[in-house]
């Protein structure tokens, strides 16, 4: 990631608010469309998949398409920190970014719908089964995102992470969150996608055991990275979250 720290944050932002954006406005839409709450969760879900594919293939290149504290900070705790991956100086701009970004998406969205600009959710997501679903949800999407780095298959993200995510919305009770920024985000829309501040906390303190199990798991699943080798040449194009060797 070469681009200038100031474009990178931007560019995290922007991905943030659209990936917002496209959850909670398809949201509107549905619930606008029909009253079939299975046929809602579907258009949702796949609109996400396919919004967030072209978000990694258009942003990838520039930031990395984090788009998520945890994937950020995973990528930072990988032992890369300077090399190839995000320094602690670039977490501690990326993370506002995120936040930031998909607050003005959840608002972009409601705008757009002529729903109140900033209402807070009443959508209650307050339950043990919830939170359990977010940490298998998070749990997954680490090992997903770190394992396309370390077997050398980044190019893969725009699908895998996509396809990953739409996947989540079905199995997971709580429809995979999986993001902090996000979750935060769709406090502000009392809409489909939202969520009630109130059940903020527990989600993401679920959110971060998963992603500390999703650590685990690719540690026990590929090991540690092997060292960094002269004339290494990290791969481009996907997440871009552990540096990476051609063969």
């Amino acid at each position: 990631m070469t681009a200038p720290l100031a474009r990178r944050a931007l560019a995290e932002a922007v991905g943030s608010a659209a990936l917002v954006a496209v959850v909670v406005g398809s949201g509107i839409q549905a619930t606008e469309l029909t009253r079939d709450v299975g046929v809602q969760l579907l258009a949702d879900s796949l609109a996400t998949v396919f919004g967030l594919g072209v978000l990694i293939a258009l942003l990838g290149p520039v930031s990395g398409a984090h788009f998520n504290p945890l994937v950020t900070l995973a990528a930072w705790a990988t032992g890369r920190r300077g090399k190839d991956g995000p320094t602690a100086r670039d977490v501690a701009v990326y993370v506002p970014a995120q936040i930031v970004g998909a607050v003005v998406g959840a608002i972009v969205a409601d705008a757009m719908f002529g729903e109140p600009l900033v209402q807070w959710s009443t959508h209650n997501r307050f339950a043990g089964h919830l939170w359990l679903g977010e940490v298998v949800a998070t749990a997954g999407l680490i090992l997903l995102v770190l394992g396309l780095a370390r077997t050398g298959r980044t190019h893969l993200g725009p699908v895998a992470v996509a396809s990953y995510i739409g996947a989540a919305y079905w199995f997971t009770s709580s429809t995979s969150f999986a993001n902090p920024a996000v979750t935060i985000g769709r406090t502000f829309t009392d809409t489909f996608a939202g969520i009630a501040p109130g059940s903020l906390g527990p989600f993401i303190a679920a959110q971060l055991v998963g992603a500390a199990l999703g650590l685990g798991l690719v540690l026990a699943v590929f090991g540690r990275p092997a060292p960094a080798q002269t004339g290494a040449v990290p791969l481009q194009g996907g997440p871009e979250l552990a540096a990476t060797t051609l063969p």
